[in-house]
């Protein structure tokens, strides 16, 4: 009996549940139910004991504790791959189910670190003037909804479908309660019990409810988030519950699609590009046995095409072994149930209506180490639609290890048949045909959440059709539910609030931790480099200049760096120029010699300068004028990991009228104490 963990305990339902059976054998694994399961409770639990938990630590304590607990399920994926088994996935879709979803764990704790403050509060976008005095200001902010991410999952990623849904969540200050699909639930709760087991994550950040939903979507309210994934009819019935109708309750859907792979008209037998569009198709129709909603559904090839591509994936076809997935001479697995089998077997009653099946047999198949009517076992089924106009393609999904070929004229034609599955997840163009690439993507673009260009240069580091990545988004228009999962920060921001605030530099300075222009700062005796990160402060600051530009400087830095453009070397073409009227100072002079005027020359707890941002040259300079710099501390962003941080500095280079020749950030590492 599968247990549900809810209010920091696991806790067993009150019934004997529902069977599940192993897809290959057919034996009873497990049971499953949510009968007692205390939903509303769940809910209640996790806004407040894990909300606030979480609330209190930065982005990167949180992006720690993903990785942390990412490094520990890698070092026990062994027995999630073993568990696989039971859902019919081979040990090739084990890995990419498991190690998959410990991936997007990882890469949400790379982005954290790398792109998000160590703050609780997320700054987006520019500060806005909303006064011509300076004195008032606009910035939005991201902060994390006071609910819970109530993640709703699909049968067919049971260990990558709650990871891609907690790591943002999570990352962004929510808990979560995950609620598994129950044919695949036991390898879920598995994965829970590892999550509870490692003792990374706070009390209550993370919950699962096994069974029906049950009163759960009655609970929910405003400042929660519903994510979804599983059919498209399914997708309607959650996003028009009357709770999350009411309540307005955050949604996200990611659906089935019939998603297309398009084949160049330049890529003919031979070339590399045929060879990899057929490979690529063969393994996304073997790949957990079809049960991908990014899976290649329709084939567009050329009309002069359509029989050589028949031709060779028909032959690949013929190599892939259907068994037992525990068997390792096993190419593909069963399908996750025979009821499963029985809604695929229906669906190609369907498309057999518009199309001839060119390999395999819907209704028997040959098995390798198992009893093929016991498990849930099914023949990859590739056929062909010489009509490509009939809808029948465009609109009957068979959620398995099956697709259609079709044949098209122009790539005008292919973007028209594309548009026609009303909304895809994925797709692909497999061609060395950039002018044909672009037409393609840019009209296939609008019913697509994501699109792949694959040719020879790029193939050896794809990582192909139908793989979700964290750092784009995962979700599509239309029929694929409408939704963007992952995408990096984007992931992070759909369970925050953006708010538009408004207020003074001083009061937008205290909200967000970034110095804003106007706000206030410290100038003292002490320059702000001689300061360590403990003792540094947003607004610390040093003013220095002013130093005359001379004509002999610019001359010297033209002749010592090889710059010799005609504005810094000829003072006839210099002066003709409208921008300039005369020689001018080089804007990295400028930048040099502010330098020079800021920077502290002794050994202290500035480590390194590693770069500069967002430089403008605004004003332009010339001999004689006279330069003064003030440096601002911006942003101090402390290391989790170790012992100095990162620091921004606020640089505005101004001339002796007070009018700005250059801004820009400069960012340097500083350490957390003085070195002794």
């Amino acid at each position: 009996m599968l247990r549900s963990y809810v209010q920091g305990r696991w806790q067993v339902p009150e019934d004997e549940g529902a069977p599940l059976y192993h897809a290959a054998t057919g034996a009873e694994v497990a049971r499953v139910s949510a009968t007692g399961i205390p939903a509303a409770a769940a809910l209640e639990y996790g806004r407040r004991v894990g909300g606030p938990a979480l609330r209190e630590l930065t982005f990167h304590q949180r992006g720690a504790l993903l990785k942390a607990l990412g490094s520990y399920l890698r070092e026990h994926r062994e027995g999630l791959y073993e568990r696989s088994t039971w859902t019919g996935a081979t040990r090739g879709d084990a890995k990419f189910d498991v190690d998959g979803g410990i991936g997007v764990l990882l890469g949400y704790a790379s982005k954290a670190k790398r792109e998000l403050p160590n703050d609780t509060v997320y700054t987006e976008g520019a500060v806005e003037p909303l006064g011509k005095g300076g004195s008032f200001l606009g910035q939005h902010v991201a902060t994390p909804l006071h609910g819970v991410a109530v993640q709703i999952n699909a049968f067919n990623f049971p260990v990558w479908g709650p990871l891609e849904k907690l790591a943002p969540a999570f990352l962004a200050g929510m808990p979560s309660v995950i609620k598994p699909a129950a044919p695949t639930a036991y390898l879920t709760a598995r994965l829970v019990e590892l999550i509870i087991e490692s003792g990374l994550l706070p009390d209550g950040t993370v919950q699962l409810i096994c069974g029906g939903a049950g009163e759960l979507l009655e609970q929910v309210g405003s400042q929660d988030v519903v994510s979804f994934t599983g059919s498209a009819a399914t997708a309607q019935k959650v996003r028009t519950h009357p709770t999350l109708v009411r309540n307005a309750v955050r949604f996200n859907a990611e659906a089935d699609s019939l998603n297309v792979s398009i084949l160049g008209p330049e890529s003919g037998p031979g070339t590399a590009e045929f060879d990899l569009y057929v490979r690529q198709l063969v393994t996304e129709m073997t790949v957990k046995a079809g049960q991908k909603c990014t899976a290649i559904r329709r084939a567009l090839v050329p009309e002069a095409l359509i029989e050589p591509v028949t031709e060779a994936a028909v032959e690949r076809l013929r190599d892939v072994t259907v068994g037992h997935p525990a068997d390792p001479s096993v190419g593909m697995g069963p399908l996750v149930s025979t009821e499963q089998r029985a809604e695929v077997r229906r669906s190609l009653k369907a498309l057999r209506d518009a199309g001839r099946v060119v390999h395999g047999d819907p209704e028997s198949v040959e098995v390798t180490g198992a009893d093929a009517e016991r498990g849930a076992f099914v023949s990859p089924v590739l056929l062909r639609a010489d009509h490509p106009e009939r809808a029948e393609p465009h609109e009957v999904e068979a959620f398995g290890p099956v697709a259609t070929l079709l044949p098209y004229s122009s790539a005008a034609h292919a973007v028209d048949l594309a548009a026609r599955g009303g909304g895809s997840l994925a797709g692909s163009v497999v061609t060395s045909d950039t002018d044909f690439a672009r037409e393609v993507v840019v009209g296939a673009a609008p019913w697509h959440g994501r699109l792949l260009v694959l040719d020879e240069a790029n193939a050896a580091e794809s990582t192909g059709h139908g793989s979700p990545l964290p750092a784009l988004v995962h979700g599509g228009p239309g029929r694929a539910g409408g939704g963007e999962e992952l995408g990096g920060v984007r992931g992070v921001l759909h369970y925050m609030q953006r708010t538009a605030v408004q207020a003074g530099p001083d009061v937008l300075t205290a909200v967000t931790g970034r110095w804003m222009p106007g706000a206030s700062r410290a100038v003292s005796r002490t320059h702000p480099f001689r300061k360590s990160l403990a003792q540094l402060r947003v607004g610390d600051a040093v003013v220095a200049g002013p130093r005359s530009v001379t004509a002999e400087d610019v001359a010297h830095f033209a002749e010592f760096t090889g710059d010799t453009f005609y504005a810094h070397t000829d003072e006839e073409a210099a002066a003709a120029n409208p921008l300039f009227g005369g020689i001018v100072a080089h804007g990295y002079l400028v930048v040099s010699f502010a330098a020079g005027l800021f920077v502290a020359p002794e050994p202290g707890p500035v480590l390194a300068n590693y770069g500069l941002e967002n430089l403008r040259f605004l004003t332009p300079v010339k001999p004689g004028d006279e330069l003064t710099v003030s440096l601002t501390c911006k942003q101090i962003t402390p290391r989790t990991d170790a012992d100095y941080g990162e620091v921004r500095w606020d640089t505005d280079v101004t001339n002796q009228d007070g009018d700005s020749v250059a801004k820009y950030d400069v960012l340097t590492m500083v350490a957390k104490e003085n070195p002794a």
